[in-house]
């Protein structure tokens, strides 16, 4: 079985945390003997606003054909300019870039998988009709919580897409309700996980690591992993350390456009410390290393740095937005308020200082996750889905698993 994904964001060395829960599903999907290409196709503006904005900047600098554990990424290039998902969708810009790929490399499929209503799903169907195949949509958060509600054109593109894919899939059950609320389409709910296999606490003791990593070894740490832009709640986690003992400090895994307001930070090098980007394979000792994760958006779908530090049993304090309150299961009271500091602070305070039995909570959570979010077992549900569409579309071949 041969499947081309066609998504916005996944790894590569310049940007190793973009997307790695993709990753995670297509390396499950080869272990099951289905061939995986991933086509990535990435907006390039006029040279003038790449002068002048660095996500352009930075797309210079990805190879347009690279190799990434086993997995061949293509990133043709297409025309887009600032914000055009908010009023137009470069949907037949997108599809073009991705059929020349297609035709360049002699890149054969035999279905479409496409990830985000917009602006790839707009681009799918394209793809789809030209080359007469399938395709499945995977809804994953923003692009039913957020994108849409952008504009009547975001919203029409949304549903175009919803509608005219083969089939369906929502991260999250939440996020299955919001999609069928707004569309009328229902589709199946399948998380995409982790790779449970990988989570298993270093070898060694707490403290080597964070020497290891470079981390304060007399601070109790609360770690965040993440674009570090203000809807992640960044500058609240800041905030909190203000109301909070000096011996708790921050660290930021991440890069993005809140990074250099932090550097800034008076409190930077003492109380807060910024990594920058990290390998996704790395950010487990990271986890390891602190006291606490932290995770306080303003909107989420289903993030997997969660499910991976619930996997490690440390501490979450997460916002009740998104398909967070699904990870939490019966824990969900334990996630805060969205852009509040004082519950951010509280809630520090509580797991840091009070008497919660964290050992107890993490054990269930981390039982919640081993049952629901195992990276293999639902690539193979996903393996399944994909036979399913090929057989009802008389394209299932002799070599189809």
């Amino acid at each position: 079985m041969k499947v081309v994904w066609i998504t916005s964001v996944y790894p590569s060395s310049e940007q190793p945390g973009s997307g790695v829960f993709h990753e995670t599903q297509v390396q499950a999907l080869i272990d099951l003997g289905i061939e995986v290409t991933v086509i990535c196709p990435v907006p390039m503006a006029p040279a003038l606003i790449q002068h002048m904005r660095k996500k352009y900047r930075a797309n210079k600098h990805i190879p347009l054909v690279y190799n990434r554990n086993g997995v061949t990424v293509y990133r043709p290039p297409y025309t887009a300019l600032p914000g055009q998902l908010r009023w137009a969708q470069p949907d037949s810009r997108i599809a073009t870039a991705v059929l020349k790929t297609m035709a360049d490399y002699n890149i054969d499929a035999d279905l479409i998988h496409a990830h985000f209503a917009m602006p790839s799903g707009g681009a799918a169907k394209r793809v789809a009709q030209a080359k007469n195949l399938p395709w499945v949509l995977t809804l994953h958060g923003s692009d039913v919580n957020v994108y849409p509600h952008y504009s009547k054109g975001a919203m029409k593109a949304f549903l175009q897409s919803v509608k005219s894919a083969d089939t369906v899939i929502s991260v999250g059950s939440i996020l299955k309700e919001k999609a069928k609320e707004l569309s009328g389409r229902d589709s199946f709910h399948l998380p995409i996980g982790v790779d449970l296999s990988r989570f298993q606490p270093p070898k060694q003791f707490k403290l080597e690591v964070r020497r290891q990593l470079g981390l304060p070894l007399d601070k109790k740490i609360v770690l965040f992993v993440g674009r570090l832009t203000e809807a992640k709640g960044v500058f609240e986690l800041a905030k909190a350390l203000e109301d909070l003992p000096e011996e708790v400090a921050a660290a930021y895994v991440g890069d993005g456009p809140a990074y250099k307001k932090l550097k800034s930070h008076p409190e930077c090098n003492q109380r807060i410390f910024l990594t920058g980007q990290v390998e996704n394979s790395n950010v487990i000792d990271y986890l390891f290393a602190s006291d606490v994760f932290a995770l306080p958006s303003y909107t989420e779908g289903m993030p997997t740095v969660v499910i991976e530090a619930l996997a490690l049993k440390i501490p979450v304090i997460c916002s009740a937005v998104g398909g967070v309150p699904e990870l939490f299961g019966q824990h969900s009271s334990l996630l805060i308020e969205p852009q509040s500091v004082e519950s951010l602070s509280e809630r520090i305070r509580d797991y840091l200082y009070r008497d919660i039995n964290l050992t107890k909570i993490g054990h269930e959570l981390y039982c919640h996750i081993q049952e629901h979010y195992d990276a293999s077992k639902n690539a193979a549900v996903l393996g399944d889905i994909y036979s399913r569409m090929l057989e009802s579309d008389g394209r299932l071949s002799g070599n189809t698993k």
